[in-house]
C-alpha cells in the first residue's frame, strides 16, 4: 500500500502519486482501488530514488534512463537466446567421434574468447 511504501522509503505519498502520474511507476490496484506495489515496483522505486537523491537526475532523465535499462535488458535477453540457439546448433552439427569437427569447434570457441580480430593494415598500392 502507498502508506507503507512511503514510510519504508521515507518519501511523501504525493511523491509516489507523482511518479505514477509521470509513468515512472505503475502499481496495480485492488478491487477497492488501493495501490498495490510489487517487488518489481519497489526495485524500480529504489532505482528512481537513487537516481534522484544520489545522482541529482531530474524526472525526465529518470524516464530516459529507465527506458534505456528496459531496452538493454531486452537486448541482453535476445543475445542470450541467440547464443543458446547457436550452441544448440553447433552441438547438433558436431559429432564427438569426428576429431576434426571437435577441433574446429575449439577454434571457434578460442576466437570468440579472444575478441574481435585487429584491423588489417592497408596494403600500399604498387606503381
Amino acid at each position: 500500500m502507498i502508506s507503507a511504501v512511503a514510510e519504508k522509503y521515507e518519501i511523501h505519498p504525493q511523491t509516489l502519486r507523482m511518479y505514477e502520474r509521470e509513468g515512472l511507476l505503475k502499481p496495480s490496484r485492488s478491487d477497492g482501488n488501493t495501490r498495490l506495489y510489487t517487488d518489481g515496483d519497489l526495485q524500480r522505486l529504489e532505482v528512481i530514488l537513487e537516481l534522484t537523491r544520489e545522482l541529482g537526475v531530474n524526472l525526465a532523465g529518470v524516464e530516459i534512463i529507465l527506458n534505456m535499462r528496459e531496452k538493454m535488458a531486452a537486448m541482453q535477453a535476445q543475445i542470450e537466446q541467440f547464443v543458446a540457439e547457436l550452441n544448440r546448433e553447433l552441438t547438433r552439427k558436431v559429432r564427438p567421434e569426428d576429431p576434426g569437427d571437435r577441433h574446429a569447434l575449439m577454434r571457434v570457441a578460442q576466437v570468440e574468447e579472444a575478441g574481435p580480430a585487429p584491423p588489417r593494415q592497408a596494403r600500399k598500392a604498387r606503381a
